[in-house]
């Protein structure tokens, strides 16, 4: 029988894993079990009233957290003339075209967090989209990452933009923030993907959308918060 770390035996005491609590409560627990030597991310996963085997049914969006993700990401960005110019002078790190295509797929660099691309450039993004798409890289309208306004894409993947997608099960997951955050700005974080949700509710759901969120850290405990409290 494996053994059970000092830590993970006081929270297992602590944390009733079947009750749901405030979200104050819970990030307060969150955050004192995110003990480890380096800093830990606070994630929430929200399970979704969705049927995920529908195309119509399935959530994916993107929010700009109003205290940010306290990461810092490199933006990789496909344009062309003045496009490329205005990505540059938001602050992406890379901007380019063929070169850009040529050198992930020759050399499998991947020195980039996030990838946004003009329409026009999705022709030679489209060639290497076996590499970025299993990484969550690929460029989408959806999220904001396929568009004329690469200036705007830029600066708010900078403010901290997270991006998230249902998966098989109908939950997304997403980080919202780190664990040295206050709780007064991870709770904020959580809002703005919450109602970041249910503004993307598809008409066709029926039922109960929102049914279950749970916050955690890195390295600790997941925490039940009572889904009630933002609405």
């Amino acid at each position: 029988m494996p053994k059970i770390s000092k830590r993970k035996k006081a929270w297992l005491e602590e944390i009733d894993r079947e009750s749901k609590y405030s979200i104050d409560d819970a990030l307060a627990l969150v955050k004192k079990y995110a003990s480890s030597k380096f800093t830990e991310k606070v994630d929430v996963a929200i399970r979704l009233g969705i049927d995920p085997r529908k195309s119509d049914q399935m959530v994916r969006g993107s929010v700009v957290l109003p205290h940010g993700t306290g990461q810092v990401l490199r933006v990789l960005v496909f344009a062309r003339g003045d496009k490329a110019k205005e990505a540059t002078e938001a602050g992406a790190e890379f901007v380019g075209g063929e070169e850009l295509a040529e050198k992930i797929q020759s050399e499998n660099w991947f020195e980039f967090d996030r990838v946004v691309a003009t329409p026009d450039m999705m022709v030679v993004v489209g060639k290497i989209g076996k590499l970025l798409g299993p990484k969550g890289l690929m460029p989408n309208p959806k999220v904001g990452t396929v568009t004329t306004d690469v200036a705007k894409a830029v600066n708010e993947i900078k403010k901290g933009q997270v991006q998230f997608r249902t998966d098989k099960g109908a939950n997304i997951h997403s980080t919202c923030g780190l664990a040295t955050f206050s709780e007064a700005a991870l709770k904020e974080n959580i809002k703005a993907i919450y109602d970041q949700l249910v503004k993307l509710k598809p008409s066709s759901a029926k039922g109960v959308y929102i049914k279950n969120i749970a916050v955690s850290s890195t390295m600790g405990p997941g925490v039940r918060v009572d889904e009630k409290q933002f609405s």
